[in-house]
């Protein structure tokens, strides 16, 4: 008689979220978006050190993923070395791209807070549902004219995004790569951005679009999440020390003058 033997589902793996290591415009508290800017000697640091609180987790992973922009996979890169992955798979897409900030890209936070006001700027950086103004395909700030996006159809590029595009282009790449991923077993770090990783955050952890408006991720500290039946969170903790998160949150928070 033949013996049936059951396929047991592995256990679902760990995820963990980290945001880029400071930016050039971080630092000069500019809008960035789909702005390329490299890393600071902060930010270098903050990505290496974030590998290194990784690897003191004693976290290890199967594959990983980041945006198209520089100041992620920098930051993924020296994360993994200083966790001795280096050689780990790696998918790049821009799914995981900042937000698009259309006009504000380049733009001073604080100066944009002083010439709209506090009201509207904190509209723009932080509502769910009103994008900044636009760029036409002319700009230079339009994805359109950057070689790295010269294979995707044009009407998929942004021109300006509010979070709720976000969550759109976001999500999709969570269903489709991330998520099977985890059920497989594997563990898997993702490196992108504030606004794409609120809006993975604000899907992960149900939160409102009311409430995402005062959710800030600090660059460099890696968030780790646990499953237990599935994709059912069991945990949701940033790793490191709760001083300097809680430092760096309050940072975030501050950029443009509205808090």
């Amino acid at each position: 008689m033949r013996r049936i033997t059951r396929t047991m589902r592995p256990m679902t793996g760990t995820l963990v979220i980290l945001r880029h290591g400071q930016s050039e415009w971080n630092r000069l508290n500019l809008f960035t978006g789909w702005h390329d800017v490299p890393l600071t000697e902060q930010g270098l640091a903050e990505a290496t050190a974030a590998g290194h609180t990784m690897r003191d987790e004693g976290l290890t992973f199967d594959t990983s993923h980041t945006s198209l922009l520089t100041r992620a996979v920098v930051t993924q890169h020296l994360a993994l070395e200083a966790m001795g992955q280096v050689w780990l798979p790696v998918d790049r897409h821009w799914r995981l791209n900042e937000r698009h900030y259309g006009a504000l890209q380049g733009l001073d936070k604080v100066a944009t807070t002083e010439q709209h006001g506090a009201e509207q700027t904190h509209i723009w950086r932080r509502s769910f549902d009103t994008p900044p103004p636009a760029v036409d395909t002319s700009s230079p700030e339009h994805p359109v004219n950057d070689h790295r996006y010269q294979h995707l159809p044009a009407d998929v590029l942004p021109n300006a995004e509010c979070l709720r595009d976000v969550v759109a282009r976001v999500l999709p790449y969570w269903f489709d790569r991330i998520a099977p991923q985890l059920l497989a077993g594997q563990n898997v770090l993702v490196t992108a951005h504030g606004n794409s990783l609120r809006a993975l955050l604000m899907y992960l952890e149900d939160v409102s679009s009311d409430d995402i408006a005062d959710v800030n991720i600090p660059t460099g500290v890696p968030r780790r999440y646990t499953f237990h039946d599935g994709l059912d969170i069991t945990s949701a903790e940033y790793l490191g020390d709760p001083d300097a998160i809680a430092a760096a949150i309050e940072g975030v928070a501050h950029q443009a003058g509205t808090h």
